[in-house]
């Protein structure tokens, strides 16, 4: 069919004016057209055909999941690898200044730095300030007749870390003089109380077992911990859905490594000294702020209350160290990072591979700094949180002619790059995978009841888990990897229940069924009824979110009973962010709503109660 030439002409002409051109003005500037005939020699006017322009900018991001698309990282994790040290701010380094080429340190401790350290300023401006000492060291007091305690076989009366003349703050109460008596091995010092006024409790391992199978990309691994004994407090039990705080030590090997690269004496470590700090809540994890005096030794400080691992460097950190270094080119270094001039490179160091305490001391051998005042830079080593994966009001064993009472909960081993031993695992999970490997070669032996121990207290049993269970009502349970834990507790107490019946589904995501489903028939009974496994390493390759879309009718009747509850549970990153995704579409596509509504949709259901996410 033809067009009427006429007709597509007028249109054209009548929206000639939403096309952004080029003005038709003439311009006011002087003719820059050279002429030898005359100055002032009009040009002949040239009609210029005006062309379309673009525009010079292009919008690529207009919300978090644009940034999370862009740069693989949540806002969140994008502000967060920010110093705040202005780094991005300083401009061009000024003229005028000398540079020196250091040499750097020649260990593989400090290549794994993999710093970008060129010539250094002569000159360095804005270094870091030495930091505050807020602890320090004093040998106890020895007995009146002088002699030293009979199974020490050392005196008492020096100090390598001692300060004469030190500020610390003495409390008005009477110092005990006396380590602490609880087994160190077991559980930590008396005076780390992470709910004062109450103890650690070393809870005994029951079983332990692995619940992947070899070739699962993580190892997981389950444990029955043995809590008949556990002291009554205030009348708070454990709960379905809560969760137990657990005080993990450092591992031995890394402990006595700090002790080796600090130097300290072998006969000082166990020694008892009197530790004396000037404020904070050192080495007591929650205690009140204040100045306090207590004695223990070396390696319990190291052991139990100082995190060597978990947290990037700091200027007051590598300050103390410059400030102790022997080697004139590791000073230089340590300054270097300390000062305005080497802030970009400290941001790279920060943000960097993940660098532990241990791994400074090697990379920066000729610094040997005072453990007092190494410890007054460092972070304390707080508790790990860890959900219950069964219903605490039945499960019993009976061993010993006697009724035990158990609770169960599955840890993830976390690993990280290493720069001795290619990866390390965390401080909390770490401690779990060795103390159910040293279980499992007990029971091995032979040994019939071994005594392997976790160090817990009754931690978190007003989370939202547990605050918003509810024995009735529909409810929708929504977990990947070892997320889906405390959702088995959730399951074995509603699938008792008659009147539960077809109220309670599992959408559980994992890799391969084959190697890594945790609790693979240990449910209950109706398990196929109520559990949905999606696998995004094996069959069709589809993630949780994914299951949430196909299953949109479930979740839009659960959301709308009146006593409907929906709990999400594992990994922010990917897995939790995904899955609100889901459940905003879902609200859309049922709800009839825009997306802006859908998010406040859920939103009133979180503050309801209805809609929990554990995610971390």
């Amino acid at each position: 069919m033809s067009r009427n030439p006429v007709l597509v002409q007028d249109r054209v002409a009548a929206t000639s004016d939403c096309i952004p051109s080029e003005p038709n003005a003439p311009s006011i500037a002087p003719s820059l057209t050279y002429s030898e005939e005359s100055d002032d020699q009009d040009e002949p006017t040239v009609r210029v055909q005006p062309r379309q322009r673009r525009a010079s900018t292009r919008l690529i991001a207009q919300n978090a999941r644009d940034i999370r698309r862009i740069t693989g990282e949540t806002t969140a994790e994008f502000v967060g690898r920010c110093c705040g040290g202005g780094c991005c701010l300083m401009g061009s380094r000024p003229a005028g200044i000398d540079f020196e080429t250091v040499p750097l340190p020649d260990n593989d401790a400090f290549r794994s730095f993999r710093l970008k350290i060129g010539d250094i300023p002569t000159t360095l401006t804005k270094i870091a300030a030495m930091p505050e000492k807020t602890m320090s060291f004093k040998p106890v007091s020895s007995p009146k007749n002088g002699s030293s305690p009979s199974d020490s076989g050392i005196s008492l009366d020096s100090d390598r870390d001692s300060v004469s003349g030190g500020t610390a703050s003495t409390t008005s109460d009477p110092i005990d003089r006396k380590p602490a008596s609880t087994n160190a091995a077991i559980q930590p010092p008396s005076f780390v109380q992470p709910h004062p006024p109450y103890h650690v409790y070393p809870a005994k391992i029951h079983t332990a077992r692995e619940l992947t199978k070899d070739g699962a990309e993580k190892r997981t691994y389950h444990f029955d911990l043995d809590i008949t004994d556990y002291p009554e407090e205030d009348g708070t039990d454990f709960k379905v859905g809560g969760a137990i705080g657990v005080m993990a030590p450092n591992c031995d090997l890394t402990v006595e490594d700090v002790l080796d690269a600090l130097m300290v004496p072998r006969f000082l470590r166990d020694k008892p000294l009197l530790l004396s700090t000037t404020k904070g809540r050192y080495p007591t994890v929650w205690g009140e702020d204040m100045p306090r005096e207590l004695v223990t030794t070396r390696r319990e400080l190291l052991t139990w209350c100082t995190d060597l691992q978990s947290y990037p460097p700091t200027k007051p950190l590598l300050r103390v160290l410059a400030e102790h270094a022997a080697d004139e080119n590791e000073k230089k270094i340590l300054m270097f990072l300390c000062s305005a001039e080497g802030q970009g490179v400290f941001c790279d160091f920060r943000t960097g591979p993940h660098i532990t305490v241990s791994q400074l001391l090697h990379a920066f051998p000729s610094s040997h700094p005072p453990m007092d005042e190494l410890l007054s830079c460092l972070q304390p080593l707080m508790p790990r949180f860890y959900s219950l994966s069964n219903d605490p009001h039945e499960s019993f064993q009976i061993r010993d002619q006697k009724q035990h009472r158990l609770i169960e909960i599955a840890v993830t081993i976390h690993e990280t790059d290493d720069w001795r031993k290619g990866c390390r695992t965390g401080v909390g999970s770490g401690f779990f995978e060795r103390q159910a490997r040293r279980y499992i070669r007990s029971k091995e032996a032979g040994e019939k009841n071994p005594e392997v121990y976790i160090p817990l207290f009754k931690g978190l049993m007003a989370n939202p888990l547990a605050k918003q269970f509810n024995s009735d009502g529909p409810m929708l349970l929504i977990g990947a990897g070892v997320g889906i834990a405390p959702f088995r507790g959730f399951v074995q107490r509603r699938l008792k229940q008659a009147n539960c019946a077809n109220k309670v589904w599992v959408l559980q995501g994992i890799r391969d069924s084959l190697v890594d489903e945790i609790y693979s028939g240990e449910w209950g009974v109706h398990e196929d009824e109520v559990k949905r496994v999606v696998e995004s390493r094996r069959g069709e390759g589809r993630y949780v979110q994914e299951e949430v879309r196909n299953q949109a009718d479930l979740v839009w009747y659960i959301a709308n009973t009146v006593d409907g509850r929906i709990f999400v549970c594992g990994s922010s990153k990917g897995m939790g962010e995904g899955v609100e995704d889901a459940l905003v579409e879902v609200a859309m596509s049922k709800g009839n709503l825009e997306r802006e509504e859908a998010k406040n949709f859920w939103q009133l259901k979180k503050e309801a109660g209805q809609y929990i996410a554990e995610t971390w």
